[in-house]
């Protein structure tokens, strides 16, 4: 599935098309929905779009790739209890999470850490974060004004405002329109990072490391980058999240955070950047309705998924729809070749015979 190098051949392309297409109509979704359950979906789409971009294109598999997520949440409640706004929270919300990768990320490729242990290291340090956050119970766990709170968390921060003016929140459908935008830049930052001489590096990388750094690439320092960026826009996902639910819990650290998105980014399509967005809003919507029900655990629901998607389509559901959709223009297209060809050989049959004909009436 992921050594497949057919997945990587449209790493540049964009269908601005679709893209467009798609976007008017999640412009326009608030006229007809309510923007709650679409805006979680939006955060959930982000967070599967970081593990997607690290992992389909550059190789690198973390299970604790919801360290970030959390990271990115409790530093943005953290920091706009104690400023009382969120201009700036949300930025060290994203840039904290992306320094600690860039030192974890070092440590272990200019290591030359294995796969085996690389995604120990990334599972351990999350599950750490989690029992460490469950732990802070009490007034000696505070930083600032903030106390961590244990497994209640940190509830009743202030929310995502205008930049520079706390007296105006976003929320609502305003902050479905910011995690709309936030999912479409990253996107196009993604897509832009791939179609670059950095993103070929990124492909050469996953195909073969030690060819590329015989070619005299530093392969870790663009391990480090990818992994430090992908960590960014993971956290970025946990600053949004926070502000839509108000409340962040070790939970956010937890393993089931990091499996989903693993499911998340196998189902949609390993190798494409939609993919993962797609597979974290279906498999998203269908875990939010499996939510209201005691009948079955949501958990078996979606190993259950993962099974099946592995089974009857192990490139995952875009990469596969995109094969049936290019098989079906190859038929197509090999159809009206046989189809030329055959009205070919019948217009040379008809003048073969026309000369016949002629030849047998000069004879006679």
């Amino acid at each position: 599935m992921i050594g497949d190098s057919t997945n990587f051949t449209s790493a540049g392309r964009t269908h601005w098309g679709w893209i467009i297409a798609i976007f008017i109509l999640l412009l326009l979704l608030p006229a007809v929905f309510d923007t709650n359950t679409p805006t979680l979906l939006g955060i959930w789409a982000l967070f599967a779009l970081s593990l997607g971009l690290m992992w389909g294109y550059a190789g690198i598999l973390s299970f604790g790739h919801a360290a970030y997520f959390g990271l990115g949440a409790y530093t943005y409640a953290i920091t706009s209890m104690n400023l009382g706004e969120s201009t700036a929270a949300w930025i060290f919300a994203i840039v904290l999470p992306a320094f600690v990768a860039a030192l974890i990320g070092a440590m272990m490729f200019y290591g030359r850490i294995s796969d085996v242990y690389m995604g120990v290291i990334t599972l351990v340090f999350s599950l750490i974060l989690a029992k460490f956050m469950g732990a802070t119970a009490g007034d000696a766990y505070s930083i600032g004004n903030a106390r961590l709170g244990g497994f209640n968390g940190i509830p009743a921060f202030p929310i995502l405002n205008v930049p520079g003016d706390p007296s105006i929140p976003i929320f609502g459908t305003a902050l479905y329109y910011v995690v709309l935008c936030c999912l479409v830049v990253c996107y196009l930052v993604s897509r832009w990072v791939l179609s670059s001489a950095f993103g070929r590096v990124l492909l050469g990388i996953r195909e073969n490391e030690a060819r590329i750094e015989l070619l005299g690439y530093n392969a870790p320092a663009y391990k480090t980058a990818i992994f430090s960026l992908s960590a960014a826009m993971a956290g970025l996902a946990g600053c949004l999240f926070a502000s839509w639910a108000e409340i962040v819990t070790p939970a956010l650290f937890g393993l089931g955070q990091s499996v989903e998105v693993i499911i998340w980014v196998i189902a949609g399509g390993l190798g494409t950047l939609m993919g993962p967005i797609i597979g974290a809003v279906l498999l998203g919507t269908m875990k939010l309705l499996l939510g209201g029900q005691t009948f079955i655990d949501n958990s078996l629901v979606i190993g259950a998924i993962l099974v099946l998607v592995v089974l009857l389509l192990p490139k995952g559901l875009l990469p596969t729809l995109m094969g049936w959709r290019k098989q079906h223009g190859q038929r197509s297209v090999n159809r009206a070749h046989s189809n030329s060809m055959r009205r070919r050989g019948g217009e040379r049959r008809q003048q073969r015979g026309a000369s016949e004909q002629d030849k047998t009436g000069h004879r006679s």
